[in-house]
């Protein structure tokens, strides 16, 4: 995948995330959010039968963002998602979330859920563009008190033009 990147385009690829990318992918966690995962977190993704992460990297190798979802029988679950900031807004995100719902769908996936933190506008606006419609709220999920947002992909709805 090709993104550009002030004036210049950037290759992106995303393969599946190794043990040996803990160091980077938990330097972008501990940037991206206040109550980051630790190792332990990532470690237990790499060995669920359900998990699958991965991360996005660019030409030099360096990883720039990852996400960890789980397929379970028909449903997906994006858990976490992040990207490292000199590369925020440019359409990692996006990738990445669409990598994930390809997955999903080639496993046998009908609909792929996800919980947002209702300021996150821009990741909003980004899982709204995707074709993720939001289904409820939690209350008070987050460590701050705030309130998450719960959004869902139906296979169905979009591949019949019908998203929202």
């Amino acid at each position: 995948m090709m993104l550009k990147m002030q004036n210049a385009f950037i290759e992106i690829a995303i393969r599946t995330m190794a043990e040996a990318d803990l160091d980077e992918v938990l330097a972008i966690e501990n940037d991206s959010f206040s109550l980051p995962w630790n190792r332990d977190h990532f470690l237990d993704e790499l060995k669920s039968g359900y998990a699958f992460p991965l991360v996005a990297i660019e030409q030099e190798e360096a990883i720039v963002g990852y996400i960890c979802p789980r397929l379970l029988l028909e449903e997906g679950h994006i858990l976490n998602v992040a990207v490292r900031r000199d590369f925020r807004g440019r359409g990692v995100a996006r990738l990445l979330v669409e990598r994930v719902l390809d997955d999903c769908r080639a496993g046998g996936g009908t609909v792929v859920f996800l919980e947002v933190r209702q300021s996150n506008k821009v990741a909003i606006d980004l899982y709204r563009k995707i074709g993720f419609f939001a289904t409820g709220r939690r209350r008070k999920y987050y460590e701050n008190g705030e309130d998450a947002i719960l959004m869902e992909y139906d296979f169905t709805d979009n591949e019949a033009g019908d998203a929202v």
